[in-house]
C-alpha cells in the first residue's frame, strides 16, 4: 500500500479548469502525501470537488496536469489502486447494499469477506439486505464509501464522507481513516465543515478556485493567531491580496 519514500502520492502542476465558461480552478498547485490525512477545506463552490475529479482523472481540464502515484490521473494502471467516493453517492437503486458492494467488488477480484469487512467498516452490518431506494441519505453515502474502500486502495479520493452522518458515526469513521493512512495510504477529504479540520493532519484550503494556505491545523493557528479554526479561515482570507 505504500507509495515511494519521500514521493508525493498525488502532484498538480499549473492546474486550470474551465466549468460553465467560469473558472473552476485558477492554475493551483499543490502536492498530497503518503501516510497522512489531508483535508481539504472550503466553502461550497469553491472548487474541491472539481479538484478532485481532476485528482481520479474523470475532469477536463484546460492546463496543466495531474500525476496520481507517479502516473497521469486516470491512467488505466491506477483503476485499483485508487478509491473515490463522489459527493453524491453512486449507487444502484434496485439492489441490495451487499449486492451493491459485491458488484464492485467482483469488479476488483475481491472475496465475499473483503466486501463484508467493508460493509461493518461503514456501519451497515445490519442492513447487508436491504434495498437501496429504502436507504437514507446518510446510509447511500455508507454505501458508496464501502464501495472505495474495498481493496484498500493506496490512494483515497473522498469527497465530503461524512455528510448527514451522526456524530458517533463519523467519529469512527475518522478512525477508519486515520487507521489506513497509519498504514501508508494516501487520503485526500474534503469537507464544508471547519469542525472536522482538527481531524486531519495537514490542510489544503480552498476558495474561489484558488489554494488559500496549507499546513497543518497548529501551524495555521500559529500563523493567524486564532483558535477557532473558522476564524483561521477567515483571516486567512483577509489576508489575502
Amino acid at each position: 500500500m505504500t507509495s515511494a519514500v519521500g514521493a508525493p502520492s498525488i502532484r498538480v502542476e499549473g492546474l486550470r479548469v474551465v466549468r460553465g465558461g467560469k473558472v473552476a480552478l485558477d492554475g493551483i498547485s499543490l502536492e498530497v502525501e503518503p501516510g497522512i490525512v489531508t483535508g481539504l477545506l472550503g466553502p461550497s463552490g469553491s472548487g474541491k470537488s472539481t479538484l478532485m475529479r481532476a485528482a481520479v482523472g474523470v475532469q477536463r481540464v484546460a492546463e496543466g496536469r495531474v500525476t496520481v502515484l507517479g502516473l497521469p490521473a486516470g491512467s488505466p494502471g491506477l483503476r485499483s489502486r485508487v478509491g473515490y467516493r463522489t459527493q453524491a453517492p453512486s449507487v444502484y437503486a434496485d439492489l441490495t447494499v451487499y449486492e451493491n458492494v459485491r458488484y464492485f467488488g467482483r469488479v476488483l477480484g475481491l472475496t465475499p469477506a473483503a466486501v463484508g469487512e467493508a460493509i461493518e467498516t461503514v456501519g451497515l452490518g445490519d442492513d447487508v439486505g436491504s434495498v437501496a431506494n429504502r436507504l437514507s441519505g446518510g446510509q447511500l453515502a455508507r454505501v458508496a464509501l464501502a464501495m472505495a474502500l474495498l481493496g484498500e486502495p493506496e490512494v483515497l479520493v473522498l469527497d465530503e464522507p461524512t455528510v448527514g452522518l451522526d456524530p458517533l458515526l463519523r467519529r469512527d469513521l475518522w478512525d477508519t481513516f486515520h487507521a489506513l493512512a497509519g498504514k501508508g495510504a494516501t487520503l485526500l477529504v474534503s469537507s464544508h465543515v471547519m469542525d472536522e479540520a482538527d481531524r486531519c493532519d495537514t490542510l489544503l484550503l480552498l476558495r474561489e478556485g484558488r489554494i488559500v494556505a496549507t499546513g497543518t491545523p497548529d501551524e495555521l493557528r500559529r500563523r493567524t493567531g486564532a483558535d477557532e479554526l473558522d476564524a483561521v479561515f477567515l483571516r486567512l482570507i483577509e489576508e489575502e491580496p
